[in-house]
């Protein structure tokens, strides 16, 4: 026997073998030329501006470098690709909350099948069009004062190029989701994210080296929470609670089988890295939508949900109850107590001294709330410390990149790394099959 084939591969195994998949090297460069190609059109300025006074009259706006975190220096620069993926993460949060409250999108996703969630997504991908329009009329609106030739067809020029440049980037998070590796969606608010850390970076190597002892003490403070924050964060997303299961013994002729032990995986964050995204862009939507149409009452709104604010305790209590629903949400859209219940009990399988039916519904979803509420209190502490250390430090120059970006970069590449190593796996799978 071949004791070579029992041996788990090594890591210099594994990268050799995913470097001579075809398939997975044609899926990486597809994912890495369409991120390029997104970057590029973030640079691409929207013409008749006046950009030295833009850029002089939101050089200081911390709500320009907090939507910039995720559009990636779009905003400021007022690329045409300014808006990002923001108004397709805005329409899912809405078209998957009316799923939960409308029965006939709740039948579209659970019975319809493929063509039932295709359905699903074309309703999405309009409500992202309307979506991109209010907000690409208003951030027209809002630099109209910086025109060179300020003029209603400047606004609809500008709302246009806006619109477009929202809806090809959209196109290109499902073509990356399609032919690529990954999430396309959190691919790109990660690359948008990764863009703007060596400007942070190198502002913060500046602090270091200014000489003050006092300075340098807070950055490693922060450097070091951070670091933390990071591992808590790999904790969270790796984390899951084993029930066990027996199976019922099954006879094959006049022999009896019983099956090896095995268990249930429920993960302490069901969700991933999806709550924290969209509990971050409703805590953006007022602020946008205040700076763009400068509404009183929007303004007011949006200064108070501001973690620099004057209250930033109430950030924080808002941020935690998003983040709670969020998770709770998104729980129960891809855990289901009874159906799991149900398959558990037609493959002859059973939870040590609990009932098949109804009971063992109920200790799933007992057992799924409290994971639910663990990981939700947990990610919200991690999205939470890391702002409240930059005020205590005075250390600024991380500004708007906290712990929501460490969740959200940490959360996308662990995704990305899971579905590269399970593509691998196939492919040594397929191998062996052939052979």
């Amino acid at each position: 026997m071949d004791v070579s084939r029992d041996k788990a591969p090594t890591a210099q195994e594994t990268f050799l073998q995913m470097a001579q998949a075809a398939g997975l090297r044609g899926r990486i460069l597809v994912t890495i030329g369409l991120l390029i190609l997104v970057r590029l059109g973030v640079h691409l300025p929207v013409p008749g501006i006046d950009r030295v006074a833009f850029a002089q009259n939101v050089q200081n706006s911390p709500l320009i470098g907090f939507l910039d975190l995720f559009s990636g220096g779009g905003l400021s620069a007022l690329g045409i690709f300014a808006l990002g993926i923001l108004p397709y993460i805005n329409a899912s949060i809405i078209i998957q909350l009316l799923t939960a409250a409308l029965p006939s999108l709740e039948e579209l996703q659970k019975n319809e099948g493929e063509a039932g969630r295709r359905k699903i997504s074309q309703i999405t991908r309009y409500v992202a069009l309307g979506w991109a329009v209010l907000q690409s009329v208003g951030i027209a609106i809002w630099v109209s004062p910086f025109a060179q030739e300020p003029s209603p067809l400047f606004i609809a020029q500008t709302a246009l190029a806006l619109t477009a440049g929202s809806m090809f980037v959209m196109w290109v998070s499902e073509l990356v989701t399609e032919r690529g590796i990954g999430n396309g969606a959190s691919l790109l608010i990660f690359i948008n994210i990764v863009a703007v850390l060596p400007r942070s970076l190198g502002q913060t190597v500046e602090l270091a080296q200014s000489g003050n002892s006092q300075i340098v003490g807070q950055v490693i403070v922060l450097l070091l929470v951070f670091l933390v924050m990071i591992v808590g964060i790999v904790f969270v997303q790796e984390g899951t609670r084993r029930i066990p299961i027996i199976s019922a013994r099954r006879q094959v002729g006049r022999k009896v089988y019983r099956e090896k032990s095995s268990y249930l995986p429920l993960r302490l964050n069901q969700g991933g890295v999806m709550p924290i995204i969209f509990a971050s862009a409703v805590l953006i939507l007022p602020a946008s939508l205040g700076q763009f149409t400068n509404n009183p009452i929007l303004v007011q709104v949006a200064n108070a949900l501001n973690p620099n604010g004057s209250m930033p305790w109430l950030y924080a209590i808002v941020y935690l109850v998003l983040i709670l629903f969020f998770s709770y949400f998104y729980a129960s859209l891809i855990v289901n107590p009874v159906d799991m219940s149900q398959n558990l009990k037609k493959m002859g399988a059973s939870i040590p001294s609990i009932r098949p039916g109804q009971q063992t519904s109920d200790y799933i979803e007992k057992v799924l709330n409290r994971l639910t509420f663990l990981g939700a209190i947990f990610l919200g502490l991690v999205a939470i410390v890391p702002t409240a250390v930059e005020s205590a430090t005075n250390v600024t120059t991380f500004r708007g990149l906290g712990a929501t970006s460490l969740l959200i970069l940490v959360g996308v590449a662990i995704d990305t790394a899971k579905q590269i190593q399970t593509y691998v796996i196939s492919q040594r799978y397929e191998g062996m099959v052939k052979q």
